[in-house]
């Protein structure tokens, strides 16, 4: 099965930008969309932005737009979030999420979450 591992979160002032990653070495699949989320303390998962295999086409939460960019590296497995600006509100886990569009059913495979604090 595939494994999403996720790395690059921290601790960064406001303002600051950090680019959090998600690896899916072994992924196979000819469409796709990856997706990245947040879960900020007590609050729901919420989406922050995705990007297509196909088209690489990108939709971003109204909230980022201009700040964040979401890429993917196909020769290294790899989805990215760079994050620019960053304000304390958006302290929260990040998670990636892979979504197979290639069988009869969508199949969504999720990183473990990475811990994005923003703080002075």
């Amino acid at each position: 099965q595939v494994q999403l591992v996720e790395s690059g979160g921290g601790l960064v002032q406001p303002g600051g930008s950090l680019r959090p990653s998600c690896a899916a070495p072994g992924f196979t699949s000819i469409r796709y969309i990856m997706t990245w989320y947040r879960q900020p303390p007590g609050k729901e998962r919420e989406l922050v932005a995705t990007i297509t295999s196909f088209d690489s086409s990108t939709n971003y939460a109204d909230s980022v737009k201009g700040r964040f960019t979401i890429s993917k590296d196909n020769t290294k497995n790899t989805l990215y979030l760079q994050m620019n600006s960053l304000k304390p509100e958006e302290t929260a886990v990040y998670y990636c999420n892979v979504r197979s569009l290639t069988g009869l059913r969508p199949i969504d495979y999720w990183g473990q979450g990475t811990q994005v604090i923003v703080s002075s």
